[in-house]
């Protein structure tokens, strides 16, 4: 495993990066990147949480919308993470 995902900054930018525990914080990563993330994000935390890491957090979110949530279900079903 890598020692965390390749995001943008602004994504987490309320957080200090230098202290920011990825692993531990992986709902909130999760969310932003749903929420705000480019194609390569996506790869970002497919390659860091997982699949399954990233459907459970989205199941149980609060933070996200039905749309968000059904737009990641399809997604992660897609070829386009693996093709872009």
């Amino acid at each position: 495993m890598q020692n965390k995902p390749n995001i943008r900054p602004s994504l987490l930018w309320e957080y200090d990066l230098e202290t920011f525990n990825w692993v531990k914080s992986y709902k909130i990563v999760i969310e932003r990147v749903v929420q705000l993330g480019e194609i390569n994000e996506w790869k970002e935390i497919l390659t860091f949480y997982g699949s399954d890491k990233i459907i459970e957090t989205v199941e149980w979110s609060r933070q996200l919308d039905k749309r968000d949530k059904d737009f990641t279900m399809l997604f992660l079903q897609s070829d386009i993470l693996h093709a872009a």
